[in-house]
C-alpha cells in the first residue's frame, strides 16, 4: 500500500466546478454544492467525500491561482494545456477537468 495520495485542485475562486451545468442529476457524484455549481464549494464537498472514503490516505488541497500562478503551475499549463479546474494526483496531471467524485477516486486507487 502506497502512502498518503496527494490531490490537488487548481482552479480560479469565481470558477465553475464543471464546464457543464450542475443538475439536479448530480452526475459529479456530489449533493452540497448542486446549486452554487462554483470551485470552492465543490472543493469543500470533495474533501468532505474524499476524508469519509479514504480518511488520512488522501490530502487535498486547493490553489488558486487568481493572483498570480506559481512557476510550477505555469510549466504545466505550458507542456500540458490541461483544462481548468486542473486536477493534479501526486504532481501528475490527469485529463479530468472538473470537480467529479468518480473520476478522482479512479486516479486515488491508481496509486494506493
Amino acid at each position: 500500500m502506497a502512502g498518503t495520495v496527494k490531490i490537488e485542485i487548481i482552479g480560479l475562486k469565481t470558477s465553475e466546478c464543471s464546464p457543464f451545468p450542475c443538475d439536479e442529476n448530480r452526475t459529479c457524484g456530489l449533493e452540497g454544492c448542486y446549486h452554487s455549481g462554483k470551485l470552492l464549494d465543490a472543493f469543500r464537498e470533495l474533501k468532505t467525500a474524499l476524508q469519509t472514503i479514504y480518511g488520512n490516505r488522501v490530502e487535498l488541497t486547493l490553489t488558486l491561482v487568481d493572483d498570480g500562478v506559481p512557476d510550477r503551475i505555469k510549466a504545466i499549463i505550458e507542456r500540458e494545456y490541461p483544462p481548468i479546474p486542473m486536477v493534479l494526483v501526486n504532481g501528475r496531471v490527469t485529463k479530468i477537468g472538473r470537480i467529479v467524485l468518480d473520476r478522482i477516486k479512479t486516479e486515488i486507487e491508481k496509486e494506493l
